[in-house]
């Protein structure tokens, strides 16, 4: 495959499109949309974002050391959208949007109870690196919505229709192509791949 020499840049995509809640559910709160964002390490739990110093709700987050990472779904877009582009400074992005704040756990800031997934973080560090501040933070809690949950106990994201963003576009999850650790699983004597050694699922008994 033939190459060009591209301008060097941010070009790891698809990401997530999340709306981060910050502030207090009792008085000030704000939303808005990150993709920079992701998994740092699994123990303990940890996660970041990248803010730009003058967003809005930077010193929200800087000065409280909390957040809430609020998973986004198709139904989800227009609002994860304008949640991006529009200032808290200047809209009511929870009345705008139609979103409903409810009250976290571990936390002051509201989860938006519309998202099918919502993980409360304390910052641990902050890296001021450039254009953007990353918080890295501890997962002190995560809620998940219960029409994702069988009558066993797993969860089942795959069916919430979750949003990606890539390259200024936004799309939805499409065609699962295979499982964790699909690509080396043996093979039975009909051809068909066995379904041992299969990842585990989200369940809430094991965690």
């Amino acid at each position: 495959m033939k190459k060009v020499n591209f301008k060097p840049g941010n070009m790891i995509y698809p990401l997530p499109a999340v709306m981060v809640s910050c502030g207090d559910i009792d008085h000030v709160s704000n939303i808005l949309t990150v993709a920079w964002t992701g998994t740092l390490c699994t123990n303990p739990p940890m996660a970041y974002i990248a803010v730009r110093p003058e967003r809005h709700s930077y010193p929200m987050i800087r000065e409280s050391g909390e957040f809430v990472i609020n998973l986004t779904t198709k139904e989800l877009a227009h609002a994860t959208d304008f949640c991006g582009v529009r200032s808290g400074r200047d809209h009511n992005k929870w009345t705008d949007c139609r979103l409903t704040p409810a009250p976290a756990d571990t936390v002051k800031c509201p989860l938006i109870a519309e998202a099918p997934v919502n993980i409360e973080c304390k910052v641990r560090q902050v890296l001021e690196l450039g254009s953007h501040h990353v918080f890295v933070a501890d997962v002190t809690a995560v809620h998940v919505a219960e029409k994702y949950m069988d009558e066993k106990g797993t969860f089942h994201l795959e069916n919430a229709g979750l949003l990606a963003y890539s390259h200024g576009t936004y799309y939805s999850l499409g065609k699962a192509l295979g499982h964790f650790g699909y690509s080396i699983r043996k093979k039975k004597g009909n051809g068909r791949k066995s379904t041992k050694g299969k990842p585990k699922t989200y369940n809430k008994k094991r965690g």
